[in-house]
């Protein structure tokens, strides 16, 4: 017998929930350090926010069409209200294309960009795992800078 944990519909919420998180920390920061911030070696915030775009929409793109087109996170967004513009634009992008995605299909292995074959689940998971993990880094930089990060429960 399999029991379900959780649906399809409160796994897009708990997303959508980190990506509201997400958004809330790229409004924290002052738009020069966005841009140029970074310890360590580490790539920018806005970096990180670009890699965040160009990976969940169109991965869910190219799960519903069966497409494994290359992966590309060189987005031409330059200023904060750009970043924020896109996030914006891509949520709603998210959830029409992840309804498309029959339960059935989430077990179903799929060649993310032509690099990463794992089941269509663990794609997801995935896009939701490296997203907490860019927005940690992301509070690492505000604390840095001496800005209170957004709490993370606040979602």
């Amino acid at each position: 017998m399999n029991t379900e944990i959780i649906s399809k519909e409160e796994l897009l919420s708990h997303w959508q929930g980190h990506r509201t998180l997400t958004r809330k920390t790229i409004e924290k920061f002052p738009e020069q350090e966005l841009f140029s911030f970074s310890i360590g070696g580490m790539r920018t915030f806005a970096e990180l926010v670009k890699e965040l775009l160009s990976i969940a929409g169109p991965g869910l793109e190219g799960i519903v069409n069966n497409s494994t087109d290359d992966y590309n996170h060189n987005l031409p967004l330059n200023t904060k209200d750009e970043l924020l513009a896109k996030w914006d634009l891509e949520t709603p992008r998210i959830n029409e294309l992840y309804s498309q995605i029959p339960e059935a299909r989430f077990h179903e292995n799929f060649n993310l960009f032509g690099e990463y074959e794992f089941p269509i689940i663990q794609n997801i998971q995935y896009f939701i795992d490296n997203e907490i993990h860019h927005r940690a880094q992301g509070y690492v930089y505000l604390r840095a800078l001496n800005v209170e990060p957004p709490f993370f429960w606040d979602r």
